[in-house]
């Protein structure tokens, strides 16, 4: 037995606990040792326990072991994974057998043998390491079924904007370099990041996608490092974090540009330190991850401003890849829209659907604030509304235009004045609601109002 376990032992007898200590400090990490069992919350609170080794008897002349079944129960309520060895005299071997049966692990008579104590504590420490591993798979799996859930679709285009940007999926898919993915909302970039994972070694793995930007700073460090049982209110299980779920797999935190200092930090400890602490444990989990994080923000003029750490921008952007806005590649429009025209043609049963030669001409003189995602949310419109098995110009609707003069049409060709009347317009159209003026723009919430902050919408 390597000295690597952790042992908690409960029980009046001052003789039982230092001959416990003498023996089991030879062999295991720690060993801890208390004749009070109202301690035990506190001391399973303050550590988490491999084996706990506990008296069936407290009470001075108690022989019918209810003590030890209230507190057998007690531990088991507060770590449903906790290896409980009971120690027991031999007249009490039923009530052992009994409490076996309730959810102990084993039972050791007193005096013990030494050898036969150190055996059945080898075993419990299996027992525990296993039960570990499984709910690690468990929380695992939790994480994977709804991350299994999100539609995957392959990255579309043979401009040359696009294959420059395969020309370097290719390169760095697979090493193990980390990886930043720099665009537009809406260019594609967890698509991107999903192709890099089919690419790499680790695709047999884990492909877990974290948005930084819907993610609340108080649900931070549990939804990432994952939290033991009772480490806060709702938490009435043991779960698995992201980083734990992606292990031999690939982590990709979109939207990275929107972390606080605070939490940057916090992820840069882990990348350095490659271990997370789940929240309520001190107990630390290795993890075997590869990066990809993505964001639409400056993040170099951000560390310019002091606003990103530099040191994290070392760490997340090995390698660069920069997504070209749809405007830059319309090029790529028919293929685009000939995609998404099969897959909602399917979807609504609408087979055979075709675009107008016309209908193609509007579709590439469009500017896509959007980009691909408006174009998707567009086509998938047209295919809904449509009336013809050829679609017109007249099916195509754009959120934006109906209240905003196209580019140009007064003179003004300034990217930011556009921007802000593409956000007036849209938000205007739909009467102030955020959600829908984000759907027509293609935006998600979050971008929309880190837009109207920016122009004092």
């Amino acid at each position: 037995m390597n000295k690597t376990g952790k042992v908690l032992i409960i029980d009046d007898d001052e003789d039982i606990l230092s001959a416990g200590r003498l023996l089991l400090k030879q062999h295991l990490a720690f060993v801890e040792t208390t004749p009070n069992p109202d301690r035990i919350p506190a001391l399973l609170g303050a550590e988490s326990y491999d084996v706990i080794l506990l008296d069936m008897n407290f009470a001075k002349g108690a022989t019918a072991g209810q003590e030890g079944f209230a507190w057998l129960r007690k531990i088991l309520d507060l770590d449903p994974a906790a290896v409980v060895v009971l120690i027991t005299a031999y007249g009490d071997v039923d009530l052992a057998v009994r409490a076996v049966k309730e959810g102990a692990s084993d039972f050791v008579l007193k005096p013990w043998q030494n050898e036969k104590l150190l055996a059945t504590l080898n075993a419990a420490l299996s027992l525990r390491r296993s039960r570990d591993e499984a709910l690690a798979l468990q929380g695992r799996q939790h994480v994977l079924s709804a991350d299994l859930d999100q539609p995957f679709r392959d990255v579309i285009g043979d401009s040359p904007a696009m294959e420059a940007v395969f020309t370097l999926v290719r390169k760095v898919a697979a090493t193990e370099a980390n990886v930043l993915i720099l665009g537009e909302n809406g260019t594609g970039k967890e698509l991107v990041a999903r192709e890099i994972h089919r690419r790499s070694p680790r695709a047999g793995e884990a492909f877990i996608a974290v948005d930084m930007s819907a993610l609340p700073e108080t649900l931070f460090e549990s939804e990432l490092f994952g939290h033991v049982k009772g480490a806060f209110t709702d938490a009435r299980d043991s779960r698995a974090g992201r980083f734990e779920a992606a292990g031999g797999g690939t982590l990709f935190l979109d939207e990275i540009g929107n972390l606080s200092l605070p939490l940057q930090a916090k992820i840069l400890t882990v990348l350095e330190s490659r271990q997370v602490f789940r929240v309520g444990s001190n107990k630390p989990t290795p993890i075997d991850i590869r990066l990809i994080s993505a964001t639409n923000m400056p993040l170099t003029e951000m560390v310019a401003q002091h606003r990103f750490r530099q040191d994290l921008l070392y760490r997340v952007n090995t390698v660069e890849i920069r997504l070209p806005p749809l405007r830059q590649r319309a090029g790529d429009i028919r293929l685009l829209v000939e995609y998404y025209l099969g897959q909602f043609g399917r979807k609504y049963q609408k087979p055979g659907l075709a675009v107008s030669p016309a209908a193609f001409d509007r579709l590439r003189a469009y500017s896509w604030p959007g980009n691909v995602r408006e174009l998707q949310h567009a086509v998938e419109r047209a295919v809904i509304m449509g009336e013809s098995r050829v679609l017109e110009p007249k099916d195509f609707f754009f959120g934006s235009e109906a209240e905003v003069p196209p580019p140009g049409a007064a003179g003004d060709l300034n990217i930011e004045n556009m921007e802000r009347l593409l956000v007036e317009g849209a938000i205007r159209k739909h009467q102030g609601n955020i959600s829908r003026a984000a759907n027509a723009l293609g935006l998600s919430r979050a971008a929309l109002y880190r837009r109207m902050a920016k122009h004092g919408l």
